[in-house]
């Protein structure tokens, strides 16, 4: 009798954590009151796509053509039931409901934090998110490694290089990978003075032909810069990347990239024919 009764404490022992952990994850849902002769209207954080009660003599109203925040509540006397409730971003909300002559509430305005859950599977939306954030991520890495190879490898496909005075801009290469161009270009600062960078743009000019002659520019957006300076100082040279997307020319255009100082008339436009970006390395 007494090996019985020990066994037993050590079962009972054994199982207790498990109920009080099973009861303690039990959610305690809130009780909405409703009766005959009045509207209770629940206010949603998004539109209500879904809603059923558990009994037929509970009502939940809610406009399924149109998605709207708010729905409405009535009861009959009877047992009391439970509502569920389900918002169009997969939102889920559940309420016990009960009848009751006199109702001391007749509007509820439910928080986001209210909802019980989601029945969209968020775990893996949120994995989607994280894989473009780091093909984003994976994207930049390339560029970065890239370029650094490409200023490192030192070589020039020609004489492209435009002076002003003792500042002198050079495009040494111009090289096609995957689906982007690179654009290696040189900054030489042979004067007394620190040059302050403005900007360095690239566009496309195109030479409209006829009597009245005239030139149209299209300005080409880097999708990265590889180790733009904002500053040259005095008896400096730098060197840097422009990454963009793959294009080419026709004839009668050309690239133009015009280097411009802040506060400083030493300004540079250098003309890239089209055959050094039809014809990259």
């Amino acid at each position: 009798m007494k090996t019985y009764i020990i066994i037993s404490a050590f079962i009972i022992s054994a199982f207790s954590p498990r109920l009080c952990s099973a009861q303690a994850t039990t959610q305690i849902l809130d009780t909405i009151y409703a009766n005959d002769t009045k509207n209770v209207a629940l206010f949603f954080p998004e539109p209500i796509r879904q809603g059923v009660t558990g009994a037929d003599n509970f009502v939940f109203t809610y406009n399924r053509e149109k998605e709207q925040y708010f729905g409405l509540l009535q009861a009959k006397p009877g047992k009391e039931s439970n509502l569920l409730v389900i918002n169009r971003n997969g939102s889920i909300f559940s309420y016990i409901v009960r009848y009751k002559s006199q109702l001391s509430k007749l509007n509820y305005f439910v928080p986001n934090a209210s909802s019980i859950g989601n029945e969209k599977p968020i775990a893996k939306d949120t994995i989607k998110v994280n894989k473009v954030e780091d093909l984003v991520d994976n994207r930049t890495f390339y560029y970065t490694k890239f370029s650094s190879y490409l200023l490192n490898r030192n070589k020039r496909i020609g004489r492209i290089k435009k002076r002003n005075g003792d500042i002198v801009l050079r495009v040494e290469n111009i090289v096609f990978d995957k689906e982007e161009l690179y654009f290696v270009i040189q900054i030489e600062n042979n004067s007394p003075m620190d040059y302050d960078l403005n900007f360095l743009n690239l566009s496309i000019e195109t030479r409209q032909k006829g009597k009245k002659k005239s030139l149209q520019s299209l300005y080409q957006l880097p999708i990265y810069k590889h180790n733009l300076p904002s500053k040259i100082a005095e008896g400096k040279m730098i060197r840097f990347v422009y990454v963009l997307p793959k294009f080419s020319l026709s004839n009668d255009r050309r690239a133009i990239l015009e280097l411009n100082e802040k506060d400083g008339e030493r300004n540079i436009e250098l003309k890239i024919s089209h055959r050094y970006i039809n014809n990259p390395s």
